[in-house]
């Protein structure tokens, strides 16, 4: 017997339709899975989904983050020396369906799903209730590996673009992607910049002529106005590396403090 085709609409979807309808920007938030570990993970979603975050991306942390900046990279540090794994971040997210149905989306590199077995990986997410996974070190021309389960079990995959994306790049991920498409808005590894660039609105008219799947932008937003004026531009904004770094900076209450009073600025930015 064949595993059935899931065809009811994904949780991403429904977001993004009734944000649609609300005229109204995603705001997609970062935190690392297991920093400062995975019980804190837990209710640090059910937080940031109340300050306003409309999906979660969960880090999944690798011993070698290339994309990542220092501040996500010391954040997997933190995250594999609490004991973190890819099992234990499926059994978080397990729980947290049990109160909540907020997209959520495994962000990481090939490798820990590579050692887990894509359509093992794929069966075990759909089940725990993942919407999504983004692995930015696999090319959508090389992912039939991975898409062919995540197809099957009803999970999205989602690709990456940049600026030096040539259009047959935007076709593959148009052709290959589903969920969403997040636009990197600069070259190199995370982490906040002091600006938006200068050619963003150019570039993300270009992409989005080639993409029917919304389009979110990251990589180096840090602040309510930089997250409003890339909001104008796409279907929304992930910010990732400026609320890693309050992990750093705090803890306990204080910690939670402050991840709800930057994520409700960011979401006010962006309405």
């Amino acid at each position: 017997m064949t595993d059935p085709v899931i065809t009811t609409m994904s949780r991403l979807t429904a977001r993004f339709s009734t944000l649609k309808t609300e005229h109204s920007k995603a705001l997609a938030t970062f935190v690392t899975a297991g920093d400062p570990n995975l019980a804190a993970t837990e209710e640090i979603i059910y937080l940031l989904e109340e300050a306003g975050a409309d999906i979660i991306e969960l880090g999944v942390p690798f011993s070698d983050p290339m994309a990542d900046g220092p501040t996500i990279q010391l954040s997997s540090e933190r995250a594999l020396a609490s004991g973190t794994t890819l099992h234990g971040i499926l059994e978080t997210v397990k729980k947290v369906r049990i109160r909540s149905q907020v997209p959520i989306i495994l962000m990481g590199y090939l490798n820990p799903v590579y050692a887990y077995g894509c359509d093992s990986f794929c069966r075990d997410a759909a089940e725990a209730g993942v919407d999504g996974v983004l692995l930015v070190d696999m090319p959508p021309e090389e992912s039939q590996e991975l898409t062919a389960p995540a197809g099957r079990y009803g999970l999205d995959v989602i690709f990456l673009l940049t600026p030096t994306s040539d259009a047959a790049r935007i076709a593959a991920v148009d052709n290959l992607g589903s969920g969403f498409v997040y636009y990197v808005t600069v070259t190199g590894v995370t982490g906040a910049r002091s600006s938006v660039s200068a050619t963003l609105e150019q570039e993300l008219s270009r992409v989005k002529q080639g993409i029917s799947l919304p389009v979110m932008a990251g990589f180096g937003i840090s602040t309510p106005a930089q997250a409003a004026e890339v909001g104008d531009l796409a279907d929304g904004v992930v910010v990732g590396s400026a609320i890693v770094r309050l992990f750093e900076q705090h803890s306990g209450e204080e910690l939670k403090q402050q991840l709800r009073r930057y994520v409700s600025t960011l979401k006010d930015a962006i309405r």
